[in-house]
Parts: structure tokens; C-alpha cells; sequence
């Protein structure tokens, strides 16, 4: 059986080499699909399609900001300016100057324009490159292990505040079963009471139109079938929980139900407790709609 997980967390997760120091950091939060968006130094984009393959096999759900920070103590890096390109952006910053009279570019300005200046990591052999890679991989699969532990943790919590609301939605469905309302002494004095009135209402009404209009009432007024299902679904809850896993969407679908249910509820309630009870459950299933939204 699988743990719940929640949508949200935060790990960081380092390594100190000789040449080297790795570090990255992961936060998620909730989502309706899995994205993630990785922040990798120049240099270390061929990490990223390795770390979505790792990171797709542990989760199905939730936004990731995925950020990488590499710092390389080994041989000094040196800037490179590409000087052909350099001189074509003064040419043309030189130009828009002498035409339009904007302000004149100025070192600085041009060197931070993207391609200008490089700064490339030191030359490194094929070996010490893999190495590295191994390195920041293997430190990016313990984050993401830190991350399962931390959504397993919200995940368990989450959870046991659901099955509250469960058992909460259980309790006020066997009290609009067991409502005063809902018995057949009571049942028979409402459409007593309603037939009278329709008797008042419309003259010459006969007796076979008197019993299909007490039938039609007597239907409307059944809250029968809505308890059977919230009962159903109380069942589906507590199993989806149970279950674990990747379940945020069915949970999210039972509570569209939960709701729908109450919402009959309370549109068919011919008495004030039955009524009561079901803006209380509205009240209920609101939370518990809320809470599913963090799951995975």
C-alpha cells in the first residue's frame, strides 16, 4: 500500500568535493498535472533531461522550482570576450547614438549583453565530467528523497484531516436518516397538511388527481436515494485514503459528489432540521473539497 502524499515541500540536498561543491534545492506546491522548472548553471543543461526522468519516476502531481548551484574551486576560469560580435554591437549602439541621440553605451552595458562575454569552466577531461554528472545526480536523487519524506509527512497528516471530515459527513448522514422528520407519522401529517391545501387551492379536484399529487410530494420530499449515496461515497473515501498513492483526483471527485448530494439535500428538505443538518454537511464537505486539493 502507498502513502498519501501532499503536493507541497520543500529539500535541499549538498555535496563537498575536492574541485567542487553541489547543492540543490526543490520546492513544490500544488498543481493539476506534473511541471517542473529547473534552474541549472551555464554549462549544465545537459543535466536536466536525466533529472526529469528521475524525477517523473517518484511524482505525478505538483509545480516544482528545481534550482542547481555548482561552484568549481579547481583551475581559474577566465573571461573570454567574443571581440567580432563586441564590435559589431558598439558599431550599431554607435549608430542609434549618432541617429536618435540615445545615450551612448556604455563597457559595462555591452560586456553584459548575452554572448559578449563567457566565462567557460576550466578544461576538464571526458572522466572528470562524468564524474562530476555522477556527483550531482546522485545528490539530486537524495533531494528528491527528501522531498517524498517531507510530502509523505503533509501526506499523513492530510489524511487522517480527511478521514475527520469523513467521519463527520458519517455522522451527520445517520442523523438526517434518523431525523424526526423522516417518519412515517410525520411523513403523513406533512402530506395531510399539503393535500389540505391543495383541496383549499383548487376546487372539484378529484380523488385519483389528489393521490397522484400526494405521490408526486411524497417523492419529492424522499431523501432516500441521496442518503444511500453519501453513504456509498463515505465507503469510497475511506477506501481511496486507505489505498494511498496518487488518489488527489478521485478524492476530488468524491467531493464533487459529497456535494452534489448535499446540495439535493437540502433543495428536497420539507423540515428545518433536515435542513439544518444538510447546510451543516455543505459546510463539512467544503473543507474536506479543500483540504483533497493538496494531495497528490
Amino acid at each position: 500500500m502507498s502513502e498519501l502524499q501532499s503536493m507541497t515541500g520543500f529539500a535541499r540536498a549538498s555535496r563537498e568535493l575536492e574541485a567542487a561543491s553541489v547543492a540543490w534545492e526543490i520546492k513544490s506546491v500544488n498543481g493539476r498535472s506534473l511541471e517542473a522548472r529547473f534552474r541549472l548553471p551555464q554549462g549544465f543543461e545537459r543535466i536536466e533531461q536525466g533529472a526529469r526522468q528521475r524525477l517523473q519516476k517518484r511524482f505525478a502531481r505538483g509545480n516544482l522550482q528545481i534550482s542547481l548551484t555548482v561552484n568549481q574551486t579547481g583551475a581559474e576560469r577566465r573571461p573570454v570576450v567574443d571581440e567580432a560580435f563586441l564590435k559589431d554591437v558598439a558599431g550599431l549602439a554607435a549608430r542609434l547614438t549618432e541617429q536618435f541621440g540615445v545615450a551612448p553605451a556604455s563597457a559595462d552595458g555591452l560586456l553584459a549583453l548575452r554572448g559578449v562575454l563567457d566565462f567557460p569552466e576550466p578544461g576538464e577531461s571526458d572522466e572528470a565530467r562524468e564524474a562530476l554528472d555522477a556527483v550531482i545526480f546522485d545528490t539530486f536523487e537524495e533531494a528528491l528523497r527528501a522531498l517524498e519524506d517531507a510530502r509523505r509527512t503533509e501526506g499523513a497528516a492530510l489524511g487522517a484531516l480527511l478521514l475527520e471530515h469523513v467521519a463527520r459527513i458519517e455522522a451527520l448522514t445517520a442523523r438526517a436518516e434518523a431525523d424526526p422528520s423522516r417518519t412515517p407519522d410525520m411523513i403523513r401529517a406533512r402530506l395531510k397538511e399539503q393535500v389540505s391545501r391543495l383541496m383549499e387551492a383548487t376546487s372539484g379536484l378529484d380523488e385519483t388527481r389528489l393521490h397522484m399529487e400526494a405521490a408526486v410530494l411524497a417523492t419529492k420530499a424522499d431523501i432516500r436515494e441521496e442518503l444511500d449515496r453519501l453513504t456509498t461515497h463515505v465507503a469510497s473515501a475511506r477506501a481511496l485514503v486507505a489505498a494511498g498513492g496518487a488518489v488527489g483526483r478521485k478524492l476530488d471527485f468524491l467531493g464533487q459528489e459529497f456535494n452534489r448530494e448535499a446540495n439535493t439535500l437540502c433543495s428536497k428538505s420539507n423540515a428545518a432540521s433536515v435542513t439544518a443538518i444538510g447546510l451543516d454537511l455543505k459546510a463539512v464537505v467544503d473543507q474536506f473539497r479543500e483540504q483533497v486539493q493538496n494531495l497528490e
